[in-house]
């Protein structure tokens, strides 16, 4: 993997971990962090690990759009808005595509278009007491390029609640929301972290990947007469790929199977 500006990358025990590592602006993304995240993930697809974990370096999981950078568009024309904006919506989808299981861990603040990389990823866990906001009203703009990936967390009037107000929540709310998938204790998050990564770890890794774009494709490009035929042919060549095989018969014989250590 290569080395990038804005964040970091490690690679442990098949965990890769991305840092967002601007901590001087609290992780806010400029038009660098969107290239070098969308690149990473990218590149991430073809690494022999596990899953994906983002975290924030400082005080911040991220405080959204750097708006240092955003000065300038009072001074860009409609197409350069446009394509700058392609950047996030590039960014946010190329994480929610990911084969691999993906992870935010929130902590501090996830400000505006935070919520885009944390609804993007599967699974999101934070601190009680990390902030969140759907801040953008408040700047007289709206969430558009997040908008996707937060509807289809919380779903179409808590976004409404959160989007139109723009209103500060804490962690246990975001819960409530389903913002996130959990919220801890400072001391508890890690831990619990730990427990998930080892339960990964016991499924086979190509069935996630097929549970991933199976997701994918119920939730956004099939009718529901479109995923009867096409589930049944999903799980048919499941059942006989070489690691359906090896799962089931581990089962039968009461062994743990080839994947896990």
């Amino acid at each position: 993997m290569k080395n990038y500006e804005t964040i970091e990358t490690k690679i442990y025990d098949k965990i890769f971990t991305l840092t967002l590592n601007r901590p001087e602006v609290h992780n806010a993304f400029n038009e660098t962090m969107l290239l070098e995240l969308t690149d990473c993930f990218e590149q991430v697809e073809t690494e022999d690990v596990l899953c994906v974990i983002i975290r924030g370096r400082g005080k911040s999981f991220c405080a959204g759009v750097d708006l240092n950078w955003m000065k300038n568009v009072k001074r860009n024309s409609y197409e350069q808005n446009y394509q700058e904006s392609l950047l996030l919506s590039k960014c946010f989808y190329t994480i929610y595509t990911c084969p691999k299981p993906t992870i935010a861990i929130v902590h501090g603040t996830a400000l505006g278009g935070a919520n885009g990389l944390l609804t993007a990823c599967d699974l999101a866990y934070c601190t009680e007491d990390t902030i969140f906001s759907l801040s953008e009203v408040k700047i007289g703009i709206v969430p558009a390029c997040i908008s996707p990936y937060i509807i289809k967390r919380i779903g179409e009037f808590g976004a409404r609640e959160l989007m139109l107000t723009g209103r500060r929540i804490n962690g246990k709310e975001a819960e409530g929301f389903h913002l996130v998938n959990r919220s801890f204790p400072a001391g508890q998050l890690e831990e619990y972290v730990s427990s998930v990564i080892s339960l990964l770890k016991t499924s086979g890794p190509e069935a996630m990947r097929h549970c991933k774009n199976l997701i994918h494709e119920v939730s956004n490009n099939l009718t529901l007469a479109e995923a009867y035929d096409y589930t049944a042919k999903i799980i048919a060549e499941i059942r006989a790929s070489e690691e359906g095989q090896e799962g089931m018969n581990a089962f039968l014989e009461k062994r743990k199977p080839g994947w896990v250590e």
